[in-house]
């Protein structure tokens, strides 16, 4: 379990945790990450947090949402969106 201390917020070390995974591979480019959901119960935060943290590797290229899909990995170089996908959160 993770020990969410120190000033910076919660939804940003979710983050960097996520994004650490993407990083070594523990989450692969093309591949669905864990629901909302899934982290929320991982981590135990609430499903908002974990979309925070989400909509941040959003922002930055890493994860792709695909409408009624989930969140994927992109392949770690920031892009357009393909057609039939949108940025943000998943519900699960």
């Amino acid at each position: 379990m993770v020990e969410w201390l120190g000033p910076e917020p919660i939804y940003r070390q979710l983050a960097a945790v996520l994004r650490e995974r993407i990083k070594d591979g523990t989450y692969r480019p093309g591949h669905a990450i864990p629901s909302t959901a899934a982290l929320a119960d991982e981590f135990d935060l609430s499903p908002k947090t974990v979309r925070a943290a989400t909509r941040i590797l959003v922002d930055e290229g890493l994860l792709v949402g695909a409408v009624g899909r989930g969140m994927y990995v992109t392949d770690s170089t920031p892009t357009d969106s393909p057609a039939g996908e949108t940025r943000g959160g998943q519900d699960g």
